[in-house]
């Protein structure tokens, strides 16, 4: 099991969550012969329609050789399509297939059961908590990426000379004490 100290470590159990849930959601994906970024790059083109390579790379932030070679995938099983824009012959487009709508439409229920059994501890109304909670560390993490987050304020008890109270201070154990 996993010890106290470590639990009371927001960014431990986001990794520890967050890995268990990729594992499971990896193995309803393929089952259908798919990977996470397959799912991924099918829902943005649904969502956002026709976009470069560049674009989904960007709005993925995902490497664009990796991009490239899960497009390819997609392209061969005939849920995407790939064609050079006219206007930029250097630019190469993707869209969704109707087979790439049906190929979302099947995952649906899927990808909604494992969801389901990840949050079963949780009931209906904290689970939308959970989302919409989630949605907002997101949303300020790619802001910050992005280098458009505004400053968070300096947490109390928390002082930036070093002196007590530093960052150190509230990332050490209760009851250890500094190094000397």
């Amino acid at each position: 099991m996993t010890p106290s100290s470590v639990l009371g470590l927001n960014a431990y159990l986001m990794y520890a969550t967050g890995k268990a849930a990729r594992r499971r959601l990896t193995d309803t994906l393929t089952a259908h012969g798919l990977r996470l970024w397959h799912l991924t790059i099918l829902a943005m083109l649904d969502d956002a329609g026709r976009l470069s390579k560049g674009d989904l790379a960007t709005r993925l932030d995902m490497n664009q050789s990796d991009l490239t070679r899960t497009v390819t995938g997609l392209e061969a099983a005939g849920y995407v399509e790939c064609a050079r824009d006219l206007a930029d012959r250097r630019r190469i487009e993707v869209a969704l297939t109707p087979a790439g709508r049906c190929a979302l439409a099947r995952l649906d229920s899927d990808v909604a059961a494992t969801e389901a059994y990840l949050l079963a501890p949780l009931t209906g109304a904290e689970r939308d908590l959970f989302a919409s909670l989630l949605r907002r560390v997101h949303t300020h993490l790619e802001l910050d990426r992005a280098g458009e987050a505004p400053p968070l304020p300096e947490p109390a008890g928390m002082r930036p000379d070093g002196g007590p109270g530093t960052r150190a201070d509230a990332l050490r154990p209760r009851g250890s004490r500094p190094s000397t």
